[in-house]
């Protein structure tokens, strides 16, 4: 099969190229947005992912198109109207490759999306589901949604199957972001004030999501349809923590401070968007992928983390 991939570059697109140059099934072509590659898989430089991007080349003969490219989540976006930003490349560039792909006669699309598509929180327990009422709270999240409505429409006026998958937080080895701050913090030893957390949040491992995504690539039940990612394990931050601080043969100091308190403290402080990602609870029902996919994540949580820090004990 010839498989076209965006967003090679990304954290997620690293390891895809990695897996699927493995594959003797696959012919694997990368759109970059400048020249970087002089071997391995087929390469176009297509520029930047926008309306006007011309993807003519990098389409023939394609088969299916992995979209990982996008305006990733910024934490301090210092542009001048986020959303417009978010919508000019995730929205806009989405539709105008996906409009291509199906006139150059493409026969699946895989959209990799958000699970700020379904809201920033859960609770009471109640995990988001695939099928549940979209309720995103930020620019990043809405500007998915939008891009996952056209693209149902889309395939509805064309016959193009769609795949949209939404992933939680995604760990692995050289992951950046909150996950890597909080690998730099235990692998220093300091004590944090987060022994006492009884949240739950679900992750996804990136050989986990990789594999979803394989799946996605060819399965028949797969086509239009909207799935959530996981590991199918939810852990505490107290739990996580303790869990990379073993994954690392360091243990993670933690002292028991009461969550009520930290997040006292947090909204004092002006860091409420932080406390919830500390404190809060984010749980994914990956049921649905599972039972319609016949799929199982591969790797448990613990085996994730090892694999994250290259441990094989």
């Amino acid at each position: 099969m010839n498989i076209l991939l965006t967003g090679a570059s990304g954290f997620v697109g690293r390891e895809l190229v990695r897996e699927l140059q493995q594959r003797a099934d696959i012919s694997l072509a990368l759109a970059l947005r400048s020249p970087g590659r002089s071997s391995g898989p087929t390469t176009f430089v297509v520029g930047e992912l926008a309306v006007d991007t011309d993807w003519l080349a990098a389409l023939a003969r394609q088969q299916a198109v992995i979209h990982a490219a996008a305006r990733a989540h910024i934490m301090k976006d210092e542009v001048a109207d986020p959303l417009a930003e978010y919508r000019r490349v995730n929205v806009e560039g989405t539709l105008n490759l996906a409009r291509q792909a199906a006139a150059a006669g493409v026969k699946r699309f895989i959209f990799i999306s958000s699970i700020k598509v379904n809201g920033e929180a859960t609770v009471n327990g109640k995990a988001f589901g695939a099928d549940d009422k979209p309720a995103p709270e930020d620019a990043y999240g809405l500007s998915k949604l939008e891009a996952e409505r056209g693209l149902i429409q889309l395939a509805a006026e064309t016959g193009m199957e769609v795949v949209i998958i939404r992933p939680p937080l995604v760990y692995g080895p050289g992951v950046k972001g909150n996950f890597a701050s909080m690998i730099k913090l235990v692998e220093k030893g300091l004590p944090l004030p987060l022994g006492a957390i009884h949240n739950q949040r679900s992750l996804v491992g990136i050989d986990n999501l990789v594999d979803l995504i394989i799946c996605c690539i060819d399965h028949p039940a797969a086509a239009n349809q909207v799935f959530l990612a996981g590991d199918g394990e939810d852990l505490s931050t107290t739990e996580l923590l303790r869990g990379v601080g073993k994954a690392m043969g360091k243990p993670a100091r933690l002292i028991p401070v009461p969550a009520g308190l930290l997040q006292l403290g947090a909204t004092l402080l002006g860091k409420k968007a932080m406390a919830q990602r500390l404190l809060g609870s984010l749980q994914v029902d990956i049921s649905k992928t599972c039972q319609l996919l016949d799929w199982k994540p591969p790797y448990t949580v613990e085996e994730g983390l090892r694999r994250c820090f290259g441990r094989s004990n």
